[in-house]
């Protein structure tokens, strides 16, 4: 360390701690309100088998995975279109990354602490992601979860 550096180290440590719960509440609120946001955009363009998972016990890849099936490949890209819409208007977040659209058979979004996948019947089928996430907690969807995280 040059001279520079430690002379502008600060000499105590502070430790704050006050909002630390708190924050980590407000995480998985966030997180649980981003999936369920994302999986009533997918049944408002009628996707079907939605599935929400808890993965965070099991994955450090994200907090929630969210499934659906479309029909056609242009079901899929508009079922992602709608995803993408009512996340960006209700929780200010656009996806980090996203995959498939172009192709539409298999669509990946991923939010960071949220991953959609929107597939078309066969590839769901083929590579059922359900047994392989089998272990995580699944998460009950319905309207009546989408009002109560909601923020009044």
């Amino acid at each position: 360390m040059s001279e520079y550096t430690q002379a502008n180290l600060p000499s105590q440590t502070v430790v704050v701690t006050e909002n630390v719960h708190s924050s980590v509440i407000n995480t998985e609120d966030t997180s649980r309100r981003l999936a369920l946001t994302i999986a009533q955009a997918a049944a408002d363009r009628k996707a079907a088998d939605i599935l929400v998972l808890r993965v965070e016990e099991v994955s450090y890849l994200a907090d929630y995975f969210v499934m659906g099936t479309g029909y056609s490949r242009v079901q899929v890209r508009a079922i992602a279109q709608a995803i993408k819409g009512s996340v960006e208007i209700e929780l200010n977040r656009r996806p980090l990354r996203s995959e498939g659209e172009s192709d539409g058979s298999w669509v990946l979004l991923d939010y960071g602490d949220a991953i959609v996948h929107i597939m078309m019947h066969r590839e769901r089928e083929f590579y059922n992601l359900e047994a392989f996430w089998g272990h995580a907690e699944t998460v009950e969807f319905s309207l009546a979860n989408i009002d109560e995280e909601k923020p009044k």
